[in-house]
């Protein structure tokens, strides 16, 4: 075949966005300085994990009271990586290593430190100003998270959580005030991080408890409707302050495959699928899909929805969809996201025979990446952007003071060549940021053993350690591919 219809895409586009991203909870530390409020992070303790089958869930009122008062635990999100300080040499190392975009959030309490003040925390502001003007000097481009878990604690404790109403609007009021502030400054928004990871931390993504709630799976439903909203609104804004702005949102990418070919298996893969992109398809086709609403009947749980809250939906979609890739799943009959709040893959996933896994037990499936981003395309007809892909891995400092990790190079090689070929597939892909260009606080264990990072950070699970940042061979691995736009692997 000949002609335009023919002809076919043979490398990475022109101007396309290699980088690295990170969350503000993660590595900012800094968490008493310049006016921050208490974080839902804040009161999550180090707990060294092998895997999500032991991965404990804030649930109550006690465990944040725990927390408060600082009991024999160890919280490192608190510090982080002192990113809040050491963010101009740490640009600076990124700078070298060639990236052309940086994703990272910006912590709501910093800006508003309970969550409802009528008025924001100038100093929380300056500081993102500071971030940003150091990323454009060295000609790095911003992608901003609104919302990485890490709304103020007091919404929790006072509120109940997004199950109500109110933090909708106090969200939409701190939205508005950074996505003005940084019109100028920002181009790519992504609104909330990982909306979908609901099933499986319902306290990080909406701050409930669910041992306070009577009726957990309607609070739980009425909190996604009102992030929802709260995403139609804060792409209206965006959209108001800069029109030329990139409004987007993410996903945590579920790849499911069904144990054998029952057709009961086969379904089971498939409501999985429906359950965990019922978020896209209400923010890129702003509707709730039939699937979701006879989740609600079976279930009768009633939400309290209305006409204007139908009508932003409709009228407010992204513009792209971001993405997190590091994994895939084997499910079987039983297996429904919607039925088991709490890891619940985990809970019923079996092995895949043809993969191998992490040493945190994430399997590792490369060829997964290319089928994701196929199906978002054809699902979706949007550009796409990878903003999370990578290995946590145990690394070993050297006596020269040299890093070695092989693996790290091997996982990123086989997801970048899988990722190209979904290009050539007819992918409309903007960029790859993968996770932790730089060692920083584990999301899930809030440990350091886990890292991802091609600039390794002296600081161990429990903070101690100089700080001091060194360069892995997966440091040069990534520069020369960057350089090579993803040519030389």
């Amino acid at each position: 075949m000949s002609g335009a219809l023919g002809a076919a895409v043979n490398g990475l586009p022109d101007g396309f966005l290699w980088g690295g991203a990170i969350a503000a909870n993660q590595a900012e530390g800094a968490w008493q300085e310049d006016g921050r409020g208490l974080s839902i992070e804040d009161v999550v303790p180090f707990l060294p994990a092998d895997g999500y089958e032991h991965l404990e869930i804030i649930r109550s009122r006690s465990q944040i009271e725990d927390g408060l008062a600082d009991r024999a635990a160890a919280y490192p999100k608190r510090t982080g990586i002192d990113f809040y300080h050491t963010y101009p040499e740490d640009i600076a190392l990124l700078a070298e290593l060639g990236i052309k975009a940086f994703r990272t959030s910006i912590a709501w309490s910093r800006v508003f430190p309970n969550g409802d003040e009528q008025e924001p925390n100038e100093a929380g502001l300056a500081f993102y100003d500071r971030l940003f003007d150091e990323l454009r000097k060295h000609g790095i481009e911003p992608v901003v998270t609104l919302s990485h878990y890490e709304m103020p604690l007091y919404l929790v404790t006072e509120y109940g959580g997004w199950k109500n109403r109110a933090v909708l609007d106090f969200f939409e009021r701190f939205a508005d005030t950074v996505l003005k502030r940084y019109a100028e400054k920002v181009t790519y928004w992504i609104v909330f991080n990982q909306i979908n990871t609901v099933y499986f931390d319902p306290y990080l993504t909406l701050g409930l408890l669910a041992d306070d709630e009577d009726d957990f799976p309607t609070a739980l439903w009425q909190g996604v409707h009102h992030q929802l909203v709260a995403n139609a609104r804060a792409v209206r804004l965006g959209r108001r302050y800069n029109p030329s702005a990139r409004m987007g949102s993410m996903l945590l990418d579920m790849r499911a495959y069904p144990r054998t070919t029952a057709p009961r298996d086969v379904l089971a893969a498939q409501q999985l699928t429906q359950d965990s992109l019922l978020f896209s398809d209400v923010m890129v086709r702003g509707a709730y899909p039939a699937s979701f609403r006879r989740l609600l009947a079976d279930r009768e749980i009633d939400l309290q929805i209305t006409r204007a809250d139908l009508d932003q939906l409709r009228e407010n979609t992204i513009d792209y969809l971001t993405l997190s890739y590091y994994s895939s799943f084997v499910v079987q009959d039983g297996t429904r996201l919607a039925d088991n709040i709490g890891w619940p893959v985990a809970s019923k996933e079996v092995a895949n025979p043809h993969l191998e896994a992490s040493e945190w037990g994430w399997i590792v499936d490369p060829d997964g990446l290319r089928i994701a981003l196929n199906e978002y395309e054809d699902r979706y007809n949007i550009p796409l952007m990878i903003v999370e892909n990578g290995l946590g891995a145990r690394d070993t400092v050297e006596a020269d003071g040299s890093v070695h990790d092989p693996y790290r190079i091997a996982y990123l090689k086989a997801h970048i060549e899988t990722m190209k070929e979904a290009v050539r597939d007819g992918v409309d892909l903007l960029g790859y940021l993968p996770w932790g260009p730089i060692d920083i606080v584990s999301s899930s264990t809030s440990e350091m053993t886990k890292r991802y990072g091609f600039i390794h950070v002296d600081l161990d699970d429990l903070g101690h350690g100089t700080g001091r940042r060194r360069k892995k061979d997966s440091f040069a691995w990534y520069q020369k591919v960057i350089a090579s736009n993803g040519e030389d692997l």
